[in-house]
């Protein structure tokens, strides 16, 4: 073989090695290129089957500024579901969502900026859905790249707040259904009160009616008798009126009394002299179809027990009494002292001793076994709708065992019934007082004259009174008929010797604070407070401030010119 055919072999070898080593290449490559086909592929059908909704989204600089805006690169069907946002891609954010642009701006922009993946929940307002969201950078930094992958929560967030929203109901409910309690047991201390104001009220309307009629019908005879110069007839007239004047102002007081809140403040008391001062508004209340009895037996044990609160539980029971007898009956109070054996004491869940009882016997249509049961249930009531609130003999019980006692009621159908307090016998200890001590009334020196009092007092009538008394002990007095007249009228006058101002006034200021003002301008001076109400109003933290004084309406002149004499001689 000559040398020329040898090396033209050699070379076709060459080529054919090389022919052969680029078709392995060129096979290697295809397996690699169809296995990156194929991942693709499942890529792909991951990108448009997954569940979340995905997107990759690039910041781009705008009008408004370096990143300040973003296009979406590409999105998958599920966004579009999650999202509500359809053919986002190649779109930007202020062409998809402008209203709401500058909220995700912040929250992607941290992640391209940072590096740093966020996750968080916000609603997006455009479509009403709550997202799900994490955000992540691609790499290279410098593309700006994030991709988001998000799920729709608004199922779930709505249920977390409906759960919450539910969840405050029921607080408010649990709220509510304790201040219902409290106001219930509120009502419960204070209704008994209240429905015998309510018994009260067209009888006291009656009543105060007719004391005024004679009141007015006093001095308009004596009037008529001046006129016929007939003074003879004056001291009788005027002796009704003032009889009449102090029974209304005794009416008043008693009707305060029941309606006034106070919790039990127990004093010895002389039940037997309770029961004599209470039988005329018994019997005012029950009416004249009732004849009402008190049986008090002497020498009765004398108790501790709240006076007003035991006032209003005897007339609860009587009117209850009066209830059960439409037409007309008997009631009989009784007073006795009764030693409980331990047998007796024990069925009265009671301990053995001695005790006080009062009862209510009416002659009425009594009550079955089983309203007897249930007679001093809160909210029991046998009673017509409108005319009983079913917390009268409730209040009794609590109060009788609040009071250490009991009560037992003893009923027959068609045979009347009997209501029984027990209440515990009072014994004193060693240092203590058996009987309160008896309040002295004298009469004081007449004052010096000349003292300068200014009198503050809306009620034309009381001013003039008030006035006329105090010169006639021989007073310099200043009149004025409200708070800021008086301020101004003594804005440049001397210091006067008192004050004597009513506690409820017009024009702004009530007395407490026209003395409050006058004692800024004139330190010390002397305050005498007339009121028909509340004494409570002109107290600091319970008590009157030196030199000061409260003189209830209705009073005597007598009476206002001793308090000012004293005043004035302090």
């Amino acid at each position: 073989m000559s040398t020329q055919t040898s090396s033209e072999l050699n070379h076709l070898r060459q080529q054919l090695m090389t022919l052969q080593r680029d078709n392995a290449r060129l096979t290697r490559e295809a397996g690699l290129f169809r296995e990156r086909m194929q991942e693709a592929e499942r890529y792909r059908f991951l990108f448009e089957t997954m569940e979340e909704g995905f997107c990759v989204i690039q910041f781009i600089d705008g009008p408004n500024g370096p990143m300040s805006d973003y296009v979406h690169l590409m999105a998958n069907p599920a966004y579009s579901r999650h999202a509500g946002l359809p053919d986002v891609v190649g779109r930007t954010l202020r062409q998809v969502i402008p209203d709401e642009a500058e909220v995700w701006l912040k929250h992607f922009g941290e992640v391209a900026r940072t590096g740093e993946p966020v996750y968080f929940e916000h609603d997006l307002y455009a479509t009403d859905r709550c997202l799900a969201l994490s955000a992540l950078r691609l790499e290279p930094a410098e593309q700006r790249l994030v991709a988001v992958i998000f799920r729709d929560a608004t199922a779930r967030k709505r249920a977390e707040n409906a759960l919450q929203k539910l969840n405050e109901q029921l607080e408010q409910r649990v709220n509510q259904a304790m201040a219902e309690r409290i106001k219930a047991e509120e009502a419960l201390r204070q209704a008994q009160k209240m429905e015998a104001v309510g018994q009260l009220t067209g009888g006291v309307a009656h009543d105060f009616n007719n004391l005024l009629g004679g009141i007015l019908g006093a001095l308009e005879l004596a009037q008529a008798r001046l006129a016929d110069e007939r003074p003879d007839a004056l001291p009788e007239l005027l002796h009704s009126a003032h009889g009449a004047a102090h029974r209304a102002a005794a009416l008043v007081h008693r009707l305060l009394a029941f309606s006034r809140r106070q919790t039990l403040l127990p004093s010895l008391t002389c039940v037997a002299e309770l029961v004599a001062g209470m039988h005329e508004l018994i019997g005012r209340s029950v009416g004249p179809h009732i004849r009402l009895q008190n049986c008090c037996a002497a020498d009765l044990w004398p108790v501790r027990i709240d006076p007003p609160q035991l006032e209003s539980a005897l007339l609860n029971l009587c009117i209850n009494a009066r209830d059960a007898m439409p037409d007309g009956g008997d009631i009989v109070i009784r007073c006795n002292n009764i030693e409980l054996l331990e047998a007796q004491a024990k069925s009265l869940d009671l301990a053995a001793g001695a005790y006080l009882c009062l009862s209510v016997e009416d002659s009425g249509r009594g009550m079955s076994a089983q309203v007897v049961a249930r007679a001093v249930e809160p909210f029991f009531t046998t009673k017509p709708l409108g005319r009983g609130t079913g917390l009268g003999l409730s209040m009794v019980y609590g109060f009788v065992r609040q009071s250490g006692g009991q009560i037992h009621i003893d009923s027959t159908l068609g045979q009347g019934t009997v209501v029984k307090l027990f209440i515990p016998r009072h014994v004193p200890t060693a240092g203590s007082l058996a009987v309160q001590p008896e309040l002295v009334l004298c009469t004081t020196k007449p004052p010096a004259a000349g003292c300068r009092v200014v009198v503050v007092e809306d009620e034309a009538a009381m001013r003039l009174v008030m006035a006329e008394m105090l010169e006639d002990l021989g007073h310099q007095v200043e009149m004025f008929e409200d708070g800021p007249i008086a301020l101004s009228g003594l804005q440049d006058t001397s210091r006067p010797d008192l004050l004597v101002t009513d506690v409820g006034l017009p024009g702004g200021l009530n007395g407490r604070q026209v003395a409050d003002a006058l004692r800024a301008r004139y330190p010390g001076l002397k305050v005498l407070f007339v009121t028909g109400y509340d004494e409570t109003a002109v107290l600091s933290n319970g008590e009157l401030e030196p030199g000061m004084s409260v003189l209830t309406k209705p009073f005597t002149l007598q009476a206002l010119a001793e308090r000012v004499g004293q005043m004035l001689e302090q």
